[in-house]
């Protein structure tokens, strides 16, 4: 989701490992271990949580987490808790990093001590001031000042126990004086308020001593008191000649409300985070560096165009692999791209045996491609199986030496070979469901591959292989919530478990000659005589066939119900009774590609409602003044709307994305609808009467299914563009590198080496258009930053005051500069 800045969109995205804690502080008691969890915050809102490690001081979570930030920001916070089965869990500690220093930990494994949690500390939200001081005249002739003090309104506050409900206390501080006052608000938190004035007597000459104290505090139901939300001190000098303040704060810790704590005494956490901000401009501002991108397929030799040079002066292939595989499925050009630089590096190969097992910029676009298209097709094979093994823990460790007392292992042999047996049949049987996209660009590798190779039979296999068993499905074996096949890492039995089948299943895959040695481990080789049968090999190559036959599947000729979401919301009540409170209450959801239901609780089979797939007209975002609620959105169908709030922001966003994509095929989808609920006889957004209204905002997703239609292709174009620019002292030194070559006919500096240059003037053009390209994009990004610096305001709703990160954004915008070659 993006936000809207004059024309350019701000994407914001971060992805985290969540690695290990390490001395924690051991719990009061005689068991002195702790069960212990890891959440991430946006602030105070929770948007992702570990799994529990039991019985541990130094627990590891080995958990990746990413998501598309649909909102500003402050901090980025990760809290450790200790479940507690009988009160309320506690937390241990917790990490909170400013957004503006973020890009210090960038793709860094970083230990950060933990620090202690106080309520006093845990802060969100801005506040809307204003402020006046005037003279009065008594009616004895004398002239009084008066402060008069307005809270207008608050945004961002936190939910505390699924309510809120702030009321401002404010305070008068000065040497000698402290005045005291409550103003009550109404509920809603987001919504502009008037409130009564606050009005103080002061002396003239005490303006420049004296400062204004806000605090916000929640007005809680709960036996320990209200919970401190912020507050704001705002000294009086600000008021200045014209005795007028008017402006947004950021609410701001209390002072000294942290309890003394020694900080190394509550352990540390180890994560690595990548936050990432793309400024993305209109899409004309691309088309320079777009084309010259997406002619890449076209240029000959390959290794002179445009993506093939980002490959080669990124310090990872990775890095480029990405947003090239994403550009080019949204343009319709992935096959025709991956199959030429696919042909120019099976060229470049000698041995058959080594074809495609490097980590080049082929073997990492065709990984990216099938993590994208070849996700649902992921799910609907292996997830039932995966979600069997991990719920049933059947014993398989087949190593004698770390084998229980309590196991046998012939038994464990026979588990094992069962789970083995059931995953590749579900995988050798799933070439029908294998999505086109995959099957053209493994019939241009077979096709690449036999012609250089025509001796070797086999190869036209182990060229497809390499990639769908080795580099598909057995790393979402091994690795189940990698691939969102399952929420979290799996515990150390059942992991053991998943690497045992995940190593037997990518041997049958390699059509290896002689199978036993390819294990270090005597145990396995013992094992993979099971396997050693000729039906084995035949399935394989049957699989193989008929993946990399350029054919077109229909996907919708699959009628099984696949699990695509689910969990714990809350809904309103539909009406669907005449009588009767329309309450909230919160309910299990469920959504396959048939269906979406939700039941009382988790686990019970039959759905208190079915809302089929067919029958979802639209799902769109609901405004918060319907209900005063935040995170909810609208399910809407033919006869009424169901009404959901979702936990968090994230998690609101996936579930309107899912059902969003879900139903893009209906016939009947709606083109408009209303954002406001239908409440006391009228809609709120438009205030029509009738509960049969057309609606009167455009829809948000109308648009056909389609894998084009998940990605960006400008946000895409400019994250290449931010690669080139972090890699320009590369690309000036490929261009040194096509002059030396030119000249001597060979790179005769070892640090040229390095780069794939097959036609140095073609490179050379290439490279001299791309840095033009380049550099125009700079000049243009320096423009906005410039002109947006004049436009700031300090004080204003985007930009309040104590926002740390705008100071952060000053001294970048005066550091900005562009390249020149």
């Amino acid at each position: 989701m993006a936000v809207e800045e004059e024309g350019l969109r701000v994407f914001q995205s971060v992805k985290i490992k969540i690695g290990e804690a390490k001395n924690i502080p051991p719990y009061p008691g005689p068991n002195r271990m702790r069960d212990c969890y890891c959440t991430v915050n946006l602030d105070q809102e929770e948007v992702f949580r570990t799994k529990i490690i039991e019985k541990s001081l130094c627990p590891f979570y080995g958990e990746d987490f990413y998501c598309e930030i649909p909102r500003s920001f402050r901090h980025l916070s990760f809290y450790i808790f200790d479940r507690d089965v009988f009160r309320r869990d506690s937390s241990i500690g917790k990490v909170a990093v400013k957004k503006e220093d973020l890009q210090k930990y960038h793709g860094k494994d970083t230990w950060f001590q933990l620090q202690p949690v106080s309520a006093d500390s845990e802060v969100q939200g801005k506040v809307h001031l204003e402020l006046r001081l005037s003279e009065v005249i008594t009616d004895s002739g004398v002239i009084n000042h008066k402060l008069a003090t307005r809270v207008l309104e608050c945004q961002g506050l936190p939910i505390v126990n699924g309510q809120c409900d702030p009321y401002a206390a404010v305070s008068l501080l000065g040497p000698s004086r402290s005045d005291l006052t409550r103003l009550d608000m109404l509920s809603s938190v987001t919504r502009p308020l008037s409130y009564t004035k606050r009005q103080f007597d002061v002396e003239e000459e005490d303006v420049d001593k004296l400062a204004l104290r806000v605090d916000l505090w929640n007005a809680s139901n709960l036996k320990f008191g209200d919970e401190f939300l912020g507050g704001v001190r705002v000294p009086l000098r600000v008021l200045g000649q014209a005795g007028v303040h008017d402006a947004w704060y950021f609410l701001q810790p209390r002072e000294n409300g942290g309890k003394s704590v020694k900080v190394e005494e509550l352990g540390s956490l180890r994560l690595n985070i990548v936050y990432t901000e793309d400024h993305v401009f209109p899409s004309e501002h691309y088309t320079p560096l777009r084309d010259l991108l997406l002619h890449s397929a076209n240029v000959g030799p390959v290794s002179a165009s445009t993506a093939h040079i980002l490959g080669e002066v990124c310090r990872e292939k990775q890095e480029a692999a990405i947003p090239l595989v994403r550009l080019f499925l949204h343009y319709g050009k992935i096959v025709p791209f991956i199959s030429a630089i696919a042909h120019a590096e099976v060229n470049r190969t000698q041995d058959p045996n080594t074809i495609f097992r490097g980590n080049s910029l082929t073997s990492k676009c065709i990984d990216e491609t099938m993590k994208l298209a070849g996700m649902h097709y992921l799910q609907v094979t292996l997830k039932p199986i995966i979600d069997e093994i991990c719920t049933e823990h059947k014993p398989c460790e087949i190593d004698p030496v770390k084998l229980k007392e309590s196991e046998n292992l012939e038994t464990n042999r026979e588990n094992l070979r069962h789970y083995v047996d059931r995953i590749f049949n579900v995988i050798t049987t799933s070439g029908v469901r294998c999505p086109t996209v995959m099957c053209d660009i493994f019939f241009s590798l077979r096709e690449s591959a036999a012609t250089r190779f025509q001796v070797d039979q086999d190869v036209r296999y182990t060229a497809v292989s390499s990639f769908i068993f080795l580099r598909f499905f057995a790393p979402a074996i091994l690795s189940p919530n990698l691939f969102h096949l399952r929420p979290h890492h799996p515990d150390p039995a059942t992991s053991r478990t998943l690497t045992l089948i995940s190593k037997t299943i990518q041997t049958l895959g390699s059509l290896a000659k002689s199978k036993s040695a390819n294990f270090k481990e005597s145990y396995m080789a013992a094992f993979y005589d099971y396997f050693n049968e000729q039906k084995y090999a035949d399935a394989v190559k049957n699989f193989l066939d008929l993946i990399s036959t350029s054919g077109k599947w229909d996907q919708k000729s699959i009628e099984t119900p696949i699990m695509l979401k689910e969990g714990f919301m809350i809904k309103r009540a539909q009406g669907r009774n005449r009588f009767g409170m329309k309450n909230f209450k919160k309910r299990w959801f469920r959504l396959t590609n048939h269906e979406f239901t939700y039941h009382k609780t988790k686990g019970e089979a039959k759905p208190l409602c079915s809302i089929p797939i067919e029958n979802i007209l639209a799902v769109e975002r609901l405004e918060e003044e319907s209900f005063k609620m935040k995170n909810m959105f609208q399910v809407i169908q033919p006869e009424r709307a169901l009404y959901i709030q979702a936990n968090n922001c994230v998690e609101a966003r996936d579930w309107i994305d899912i059902l969003t994509k879900v139903s893009q095929c209906n016939r009947k989808r709606l083109s408009t609808y209303h954002p406001s609920a239908y409440l006391n006889g009228h809609w709120l957004c438009c205030k029509l009467s009738a509960d049969t209204a057309p609606g009167c905002t455009p829809c948000t997703g109308g648009l056909p299914a389609n894998i084009q239609l998940d990605v960006d292709g400008d946000r895409e174009t400019e994250r290449i563009y931010s690669l080139f620019s972090t890699y320009m002292t590369k690309l000036i030194k490929m261009q040194e590198a096509c002059g030396s070559k030119s000249v001597y006919d060979g790179p005769e500096q070892e640090e040229y080496s390095s780069f794939v240059i097959d036609d140095p003037q073609e490179t050379y053009k290439t490279l001299k258009l791309i840095v033009s390209a380049v550099q125009t994009l700079e000049q243009q990004h320096t423009k906005y930053k410039r002109d947006k610096f004049k436009k700031t305001k300090i004080g204003s709703q985007e930009h309040p005051i104590g926002d740390k990160s705008f100071q952060c954004y000053i001294r970048q915008q005066s550091e900005s500069s562009t390249y020149s070659i």
